[in-house]
């Protein structure tokens, strides 16, 4: 692979961007080994961690690319990316986005289409493409502004506002602040806890949440209750609450007040 390492630890794939030269910035090829890298992590693991080499997680859409392409190859180009980051968000994997340095324009989109991101101190986020003359292209009018609020998104697509780690937590835009240089062991020990999930469940979780919350409040119980009885009847539903009823499985216990 040209701009991207994996590799699976137990149960979780680790996916790296690896064009640090460049900031990470995404290409045609770059979209098209995350396809592939994707299909593999499906393959050979429960869970999977995304992150970016170098000081850097992904500084977004590669401009020197962009600026040659006719507007339907780039129309064909979004689309491109739209399906493949749509296999992160809706695929068979819960994904952990393990940010540090500049989260900047394709690269929030990028993470903002895993369902969990850990941000270290260093991170700083950004959409930048009102000062590019374009505008977002891999599902950022959707993603991100369903994270963070479009009054948010439009004001740092308006006026190139960067945030940085704290300010994306208290916005919503990830779940975590940890110190610099541990995103990725946190995304990983995270991952590997969710790994430890039914499968069935995970996948209710990352198919159905995001749909329920585009229902109407009374279509979305009433998805709600089918999905909660279908899961509960599963065999290893039963066998996890039978562990549980007969104390050979953990309570939930209080947080230790960690981020």
């Amino acid at each position: 692979m040209e701009f991207l390492t994996f590799d699976i630890q137990g149960d979780v794939a680790i996916v790296g961007l690896n064009r640090p030269e460049k900031r990470n910035a995404i290409s045609d090829r770059f979209v098209e080994e995350l396809n592939d890298v994707i299909s593999m992590a499906e393959a050979g693991a429960k869970a999977a961690v995304i992150h970016g080499h170098g000081p850097h997680f992904c500084a977004g859409l590669d401009l020197a690319e962009h600026v040659q392409k006719t507007p339907f190859e780039g129309v064909h180009g979004s689309r491109r990316w739209h399906e493949v980051f749509a296999r992160i968000q809706h695929g068979k994997l819960p994904w952990f986005a393990a940010l540090h340095g500049a989260v900047v324009g394709g690269g929030f989109e990028l993470a903002a289409s895993c369902q969990v991101r850990v941000a270290d101190e260093t991170t700083f986020m950004a959409l930048p493409e009102g000062q590019r003359g374009i505008f977002v292209g891999g599902g950022g009018s959707v993603r991100c502004a369903r994270l963070i609020g479009v009054a948010r998104m439009t004001d740092m697509m308006l006026t190139g506002r960067s945030i940085d780690a704290e300010t994306a937590e208290r916005w919503n835009a990830v779940q975590y602040v940890v110190p610099a240089g541990t995103a990725v062991e946190r995304a990983t020990e995270m991952a590997a806890r969710a790994a430890t999930n039914a499968e069935i469940t995970n996948y209710a979780i990352i198919h159905a949440l995001p749909r329920i919350s585009d229902m109407a409040k009374e279509d979305g119980l009433f998805v709600e209750s089918f999905i909660a009885s279908f899961t509960a009847t599963s065999p290893e539903a039963e066998d996890r609450l039978r562990a549980f009823l007969e104390k050979r499985a953990a309570k939930v216990a209080a947080p230790t007040g960690a981020k």
